[in-house]
């Protein structure tokens, strides 16, 4: 019986294959490395790795490792502490799926071709649309940040209704942490734009999230709904992103544990964005920062680590006359600037209209 089939058929010792195990392997890899970049239609799957069976492969997408990319940016302490196999074994697995992937430089020729395939999400309203360069971008994690009332959910109801308008065959994915997310508004946005309330209902995948650990699961699992369940998810929302992490970590005693799940979880939601060419939006919460004697004390909350996992940051605060005011604090390609808006019953409005 060949190496592969013995563990296929004995997933369980794959604890303890040693080098030795892992080396009668080699050349059957190798065929199979052959045989599938000789065929575009030929997909590698975690089952066609060296060592792995039906067993590993549970525990592997169980712990998030879901195809060969996550698995090729892990690390061998990460396999060995979702599966249990040995160092040998988990270097074994994350080099055969590096020899699967194009993991090599790319031309700027080829990085704006594929810039060219970025949809740009409607807010309703002209001037933050202009603001943010047409819209809110594919590919990419956008931030909302600011107090209570000042929009941030409205913006995320209004992205899944005008997603949806602007492509009827998409579905949003809504994680909501603070029950925030009301069907009713949607109803109101939905007939504002002309849509069909129930069909769009229809396209909105709500999950509430009770705690920092099942939000990131929820988040997880997104890649189910677009892979497993063949849903053309087009945009995740993420309500809020850090009130979960913000009353389960407390003190400074904590701090390093809450940023590093933070960072993980920014990691997957990025992944995400950029694999499948969806719009991430996330909302956060704010502090006020009692050194900051001149000028607005307020400042978001997460540190560094979700300011640099942003690709886009919006401050969001009330302005006169009921509006509200969108200023854009972080963008690659785009000028800093700000907008004022007013959020009306059937979605969002400019200013300078009234």
């Amino acid at each position: 019986m060949r190496a592969k089939e013995k563990m296929e058929n004995q997933d369980e010792l794959i604890p303890r294959m040693g080098v030795e195990g892992a080396e009668e392997e080699t050349e059957e890899f190798s065929e199979k490395i052959k045989i599938n970049n000789g065929s575009n239609d030929t997909e590698f799957t975690l089952e066609d790795l060296p060592g792995v069976g039906p067993a590993t492969v549970e525990k592997l997408e169980t712990a998030g490792f879901c195809d060969l990319m996550s698995l090729a940016v892990a690390t061998p302490g990460e396999l060995i502490e979702a599966t249990g196999m040995n160092e040998a074994s988990a270097k074994k697995v994350i080099n055969a799926a590096r020899a699967n992937l194009k993991m090599g430089f790319q031309s700027g020729e080829d990085i704006m071709k594929k810039r060219l395939q970025v949809v740009k999400i409607s807010t309703g309203s002209e001037a933050f649309n202009t603001l943010m360069g047409g819209g809110f971008e594919s590919g990419a994690i956008t931030e909302c940040f600011g107090e209570f009332g000042s929009g941030k959910t409205q913006i995320g109801h209004m992205l899944v209704v005008n997603m949806i308008k602007e492509n009827p065959e998409a579905v949003a994915v809504y994680i909501d942490t603070e029950n925030t997310f009301r069907p009713e508004r949607i109803k109101q946005l939905a007939e504002g734009a002309g849509l069909d309330f129930d069909q769009v209902l229809k396209q909105i995948k709500v999950a509430r999230a009770y705690n920092s650990d099942h939000q990131m699961l929820l988040a997880e699992k997104v890649e189910d709904l677009i892979k497993k369940d063949k849903q053309n998810v087009r945009l995740l929302v993420v309500d809020s992103l850090m009130a979960h992490f913000r009353a389960e970590f407390i003190g400074r005693g904590t701090l390093a544990e809450r940023q590093q799940k933070i960072n993980k979880h920014m990691h997957v939601l990025l992944r995400l964005a950029d694999t499948n060419n969806l719009a991430v939006y996330v909302t956060n919460q704010v502090s006020s920062d009692p050194a900051q004697f001149f000028g607005d004390p307020t400042k978001p909350v997460g540190g560094n680590i979700v300011a640099h996992a942003s690709t886009f940051r919006i401050y969001l605060r009330k302005g006169k006359k009921g509006s509200r005011v969108a200023k854009l604090i972080d963008s690659p390609n785009l000028p800093d600037g700000e907008v004022a808006f007013f959020v009306e019953t059937t979605g969002l409005k400019d200013f300078g209209k009234y």
